[in-house]
């Protein structure tokens, strides 16, 4: 099932392209998820409704034209109209339950021994918006809900070799509190400044505080200043460190979890984002995002010019300092992994309730 994907959209299944072709394609909010314990749950599914409904109000609120293909008069009428997130739920909860019949019923001995990544698009439809004119509307009448489903084979967590190489490359992204699918594309020139090898492209408006990845969060624990050992005393001696939404990054649902398994296991953290200049105090580094859940990070490179200085240097030519963690992940770094995984196994939202 691996090479095998499938687009779902009005009741039809069709063969899909790559999902970020998808995503370029498309206007709209979405977000992503994957099953897990053999495609029986979705792992973090009420989270991702919400944070989803979280979007599509956003949006409707500041960015119509995110949502919808274009920014018409009709698209502006719907601005500031509350949308319930059961509403959402509904919408989307029916076209993955007869998307999962369809899918997972006919292709059960292919998907074996692997998961889904599923990517949920809710999009407004202008046609529709326009055809009803004046009519009293509600705002779920006029979107679409569109699921690319593909195998996925997950990494296991905390494997020394699958460790993340980050490189601070771009400037924090507009609307940063909502997900959607034009920022697939509005990333896109970044992409000429990746350095080889690199496995995320990091953030900052600053070139010194770390916002977030381009497709994920980032964090650091953050040895404090008075402890010389980390790892020879308590929890108490380190704090994990990652932006606050405030500065503009996206409220990622394993960030969330982050931040609750951080309060439940008591190890401190902080909303603060990561300075590069105290880089030296940072033991641990980690992304994370619906799929790879936790990544620790081997490597993170920024430039030694100032970001503006990326525009005017050929890619080829950019210098980079360079900050190296230990090989594999660190204690803090699986402490959280576990703790997510707990909590993920607790939240499962089993297919068999779509």
């Amino acid at each position: 099932m691996s090479n095998c994907r499938f687009l779902y959209h009005n009741g039809v299944v069709l063969e899909a392209p790559p999902v970020t072709t998808f995503l370029e394609s498309h206007t709209g909010a979405y977000t992503t998820t994957r099953t897990i314990n053999s495609v029986t749950s979705f792992l973090f599914w009420e989270r991702h409704m919400k944070r989803l409904t979280s979007s599509i109000c956003i949006l409707l609120d500041s960015k119509p034209e995110f949502l919808f293909s274009s920014e018409s008069s009709s698209s502006r009428f719907l601005m500031n109209q509350s949308i319930h997130e059961s509403s959402i739920y509904d919408l989307v909860n029916g076209s993955m339950n007869k998307a999962m019949n369809s899918v997972v019923v006919k292709e059960r001995e292919s998907i074996y021994g692997e998961e889904l990544a599923v990517t949920v698009l809710v999009s407004g439809n202008v046609e529709k918006l326009n055809r009803l004119g004046d009519q009293e509307r509600k705002v779920v009448d006029f979107l679409d809900v569109w699921l690319h489903i593909g195998g996925y084979s997950p990494c296991p967590l905390g494997v020394r070799e699958n460790a993340a190489s980050l490189a601070l490359v771009g400037r924090g992204r507009d609307v940063a509190a909502a997900k959607y699918s034009d920022w697939v594309r509005l990333r896109k020139p970044l992409e000429k400044f990746r350095p080889l090898s690199t496995t995320e492209l990091l953030l900052s408006n600053d070139g010194d505080h770390l916002l977030e990845g381009c497709i994920t969060n980032f964090f650091v624990v953050c040895r404090k200043k008075s402890s010389d050992n980390l790892y020879g005393g308590s929890l108490s001696e380190f704090e994990v460190q990652t932006a606050p939404i405030t500065d503009g990054v996206l409220p990622g649902v394993i960030r969330n979890v982050v931040i609750d398994v951080c309060l439940s296991k008591g190890i401190p953290y902080r909303e603060r984002a990561p300075s590069w200049s105290e880089r030296e105090l940072w033991e641990e580094a980690f992304i994370t995002s619906s799929l790879r859940i936790v990544q620790h990070v081997g490597t993170i490179k920024v430039p030694v010019d100032s970001l503006e200085a990326l525009a005017c240097t050929k890619p080829e030519e950019i210098q980079w300092k360079e900050k190296k963690f230990e090989e594999g992940p660190g204690m803090i770094t699986e402490l959280i992994q576990r703790g997510i995984m707990e909590r993920g196994i607790e939240e499962g939202f089993l297919l068999k309730n779509l």
